[in-house]
């Protein structure tokens, strides 16, 4: 709901800022029915596919389609929806998605070479699942004719983005004045906290080698070669994890692999196995073996126990 009413909300100041309706929209469902969103709000729509279809030719063609989607979207599989996109797509309308969006632009098959952005918990399986997309872990990608966002507020940036295009600075300013927002941020801005600030951790040679960690988790580095990079000996490493994470950087790197396994878990329908070899386990009895130990559950019934309901 958030990046829904971000990428609207803009569109609406400008037009109050300009004096005239220089955008207009209308919300569409598959079926023309409302959509509930994951927070429980019901958001009524204008039009259906096929209302749209037939408005594919005349005056109320629209210039962009913008598709906004929520939690559990590698489980949505709507080829009405995915084939709609590719006509809209090829008739020269720009083609947007907003959070997961991304992953029903690449379903209908939009993303392949592209370059595109989407929620940072959504980006591991999404990389396995469309090897072909250039995901990044930006805020937004516009690549030609292609618009995607990773959610939350970057919505409200990639819309401030176009009224640039469209107009100029000053209009930009004047909408962000209006939604109390100090500044347009880039594209390539991070999604999530600086890792000072997500585990309140100052000292700048762990923050290293976290992110060291963090970049190698298919292939994991050893301590030596950590030790090695960041100029430090084995021992001092250990006595830095254990002053500011409370435990080894072993442990560590166990936790954070883990984690990237379990978003695989949920996210994509990749084998146990592969998803193993993906967080750089050696085999699947090794890694269940670990899963378990951490979160009391193994692999297969993750699957089972963590499903959402899917918000679209």
């Amino acid at each position: 709901m958030i990046a829904f009413a971000t990428a609207l909300e803009p569109l609406r100041s400008a037009n109050r800022m300009l004096g005239y309706d220089a955008y207009r929209w209308r919300l569409a469902s598959a079926d023309g029915r409302p959509v509930r969103g994951s927070n429980g709000v019901e958001c009524a729509v204008d039009t259906s596919l096929e209302d749209e279809r037939r408005k594919m030719a005349g005056p109320d063609r629209p210039s962009m389609v913008i598709v906004c989607s929520g939690l559990n979207i590698e489980k949505y599989n709507q080829r009405t929806v995915f084939a709609w996109l590719r006509e809209e797509y090829n008739r020269g309308v720009a083609i947007g998605g907003l959070c997961t969006g991304a992953h029903v632009l690449a379903q209908a098959g939009l993303l392949s070479g592209r370059r595109c952005a989407i929620h940072w918990e959504n980006l591991p399986g999404f990389a396995e699942a469309f090897p072909k997309a250039n995901v990044y872990a930006d805020l937004f990608e516009v690549d030609a004719n292609i618009y995607t966002c990773a959610g939350g507020t970057a919505a409200l940036d990639m819309m401030l983005k176009l009224i640039g295009d469209d107009f100029d600075d000053n209009i930009v300013n004047r909408v962000c004045e209006q939604v109390l927002t100090d500044r347009v941020r880039s594209p390539t801005d991070r999604q999530r906290l600086p890792l000072r600030a997500r585990l309140g951790v100052q000292n700048s040679k762990v923050l290293t080698i976290i992110e060291l960690m963090e970049a190698h988790l298919a292939e994991p580095l050893s301590l030596i070669e950590i030790a090695d990079h960041v100029g430090l000996s084995r021992r001092q490493i250990e006595r830095l994890f254990r002053q500011e994470m409370g435990r080894s950087p072993a442990r560590y790197y166990l936790e954070i692999r883990l984690d990237r396994a379990r978003h695989l878990l949920i996210q994509s329908t990749l084998p146990v196995v592969e998803v193993a070899v993906a967080c750089g386990f050696v085999s699947a009895s090794h890694f269940s073996k670990c899963y378990r130990e951490l979160y009391a559950r193994s692999p297969q019934q993750e699957r089972v126990d963590r499903k959402q309901p899917m918000a679209a």
